[in-house]
């Protein structure tokens, strides 16, 4: 018997998971990626000898006894890629010039923050409390939530009542509204900064990182995040599947309103009996199928309906030093700036610096990869991207204000500079297609974290979506999980069993 066929568009983390499980459940498989390299947002680069890792700061379920790490010894990552585990999940500097380390384990973590706040202890118990619950459950993975019957839905709320009281309550309070409670000061200042680049993370999701950080499961993939991708690349083409580099789709192709194939930027058409499109939501809805198939609902979301992830500007140096005292934080370290400072159209008053002193391979031998995420702003830097001569002028400004704050913190530092990169929302837009730059897709926050989006358009039969933009929050684990399940649905619609395997 033929077997039928996928073409995938786009091969970030969710179009690789989608084309490596569409192989294992007998599918023939096209991914076509516009970049030369795989992987999407999900990548590393070079530069002058240093190589930025430019996505994951850790992986949930790098470590064994969770259902994500299943998934991904399925895609053959763990197999391939050592992880690193963190002691922190960030160090916040206060105003008074103190850092409160927020540890990974999370004995440490109870035990740091009463020694800190003892008048708090009655809050600290219940935060500790509902963070202890993710390491008896766990987020799942097995089966599409499409797919989840009343019997699955009741069994689930049965074996996972304290879990799903949780998240109702530490869901809807974010970290800010979660500082206010505090009577500690120190606390009240410090507990916000570690939404790090999300504008009103809930508080939920931390909890959910620590426990995996305390599982010794949320780990940092070495090489970075393109070594990442490339394994489940490697895996894919492995398991049979054709993966096409420097192949930008136009057009998803539809006929008699079902979608049939893709119209590449070269001019060639390819016929599929399905489509998944796993590339940026809005350019696949309103320009490669015109606006054709989309409901109201989701037609809001572009229109404002939903938050986007902040876009973000990168600064990386490559110094000629070593920073053997620096923390192995997963959030690296945010420090307080002597005053509020208009960087690239954003008024900022902290930086994030990661230094990554626990990854040799990024450096050369008694050097270091040191980067700072600035939240952007991707009007400002669209605007100047028309004039390539301001818009070279605008990163070698805000290069150089980086390497002076830092040397600030470490002084010597802009003596030893040796590189200089910085990507902004339009380096992300121009190298994937992201809406606005946007890294992470929709924002998760206390009112969308965790929000249902369709993976299937209105009168539209044969295709499907997969990626950040079905899955608010975006995030490496999650896209994955999403490849995984849009491929559930396929096998539905197409009376198969989904199968999975190992290498």
């Amino acid at each position: 018997m033929t077997e039928k066929s996928i073409i995938i568009i786009g091969g970030g983390i969710a179009g690789l998971a989608a084309g490596s499980y569409g192989r294992m459940c007998g599918y023939q498989t096209t991914i076509f990626e516009k970049h030369d390299k795989p992987g999407g947002l999900c990548t590393s680069w070079k530069r002058n000898g240093y190589t930025i890792n430019g996505c994951l700061a850790f992986v949930i379920g790098s470590g064994p006894n969770t259902a994500y790490h299943e998934m991904w010894r399925e895609l053959g990552v763990v197999q391939a890629v050592r992880m690193l585990d963190y002691d922190y999940l960030m160090v916040v500097q206060a105003k008074d010039g103190r850092e409160v380390g927020f540890p990974m384990n999370i004995d440490k973590l109870e035990q740091t923050l009463l020694e800190i706040a003892p008048e708090d202890e009655r809050l600290i118990r219940k935060l500790i409390k509902g963070t202890r619950i993710w390491t008896k459950y766990g987020l799942p993975v097995e089966k599409a939530p499409e797919l989840l019957s009343f019997g699955d839905k009741m069994k689930f709320m049965l074996t996972h009542f304290p879990m799903l009281l949780a998240m109702g309550r530490w869901k809807k309070v974010s970290l800010q509204e979660l500082a206010t409670q505090f009577k500690n000061p120190l606390l009240r200042e410090t507990i916000p900064a570690l939404t790090s680049c999300y504008a009103a993370s809930p508080t939920l999701l931390r909890q959910v990182m620590l426990a995996y950080g305390h599982m010794k499961s949320a780990g940092y993939p070495m090489g970075g995040s393109l070594e990442f991708s490339l394994a489940i690349a490697r895996r894919y083409e492995q398991l049979g599947g054709r993966l096409q580099l420097g192949a930008e789709v136009r057009e998803i192709l539809v006929e008699k309103n079902r979608a049939v194939g893709v119209l590449l930027a070269d001019g060639t058409r390819h016929r599929a009996d399905h489509v998944i499109s796993t590339a940026d939501g809005r350019s696949t809805l309103f320009s490669m199928l015109g606006g054709k198939y989309i409901d109201d609902k989701v037609r809001r979301y572009y229109e404002g309906g939903l938050p986007t992830f902040s876009p973000l500007v990168s600064v990386a140096l490559g110094v000629n030093r070593t920073f053997p005292d620096f923390p192995l934080s997963a959030f690296g370290k945010t420090y307080l700036l002597r005053e509020p400072a208009r960087v690239a159209g954003m008024t900022l008053e902290r930086i994030i610096v990661w230094v990554y002193n626990f990854d040799p391979s990024l450096a050369p031998k008694g050097k270091t990869v040191v980067k700072v995420l600035l939240q952007g702003s991707y009007e400002h830097w669209k605007s100047l991207a028309a004039d390539p001569r301001s818009y070279a002028d605008e990163k070698e400004t805000v290069g150089t204000w980086v390497v002076n704050q830092l040397e600030e913190r470490f002084p010597g530092l802009s003596a030893q500079v040796e590189m200089v990169d910085v990507a902004t929302p339009v380096t992300w837009e121009r190298y994937t297609a992201v809406w606005k730059g946007s890294a992470l897709g929709w924002d998760s926050t206390p009112q969308t974290a965790f929000m249902p989006i369709t993976k299937t358009m209105p009168g539209l039969d044969g295709f499907f979506m997969a990626g950040q933009w079905v899955e608010v929050g975006g995030g490496v684990p999650f896209v994955a999980a999403s490849g995984r399940n849009v491929l559930q649905l396929v096998c539905k619609r197409d009376n198969k069993p989904f199968v999975t395997n190992t290498p």
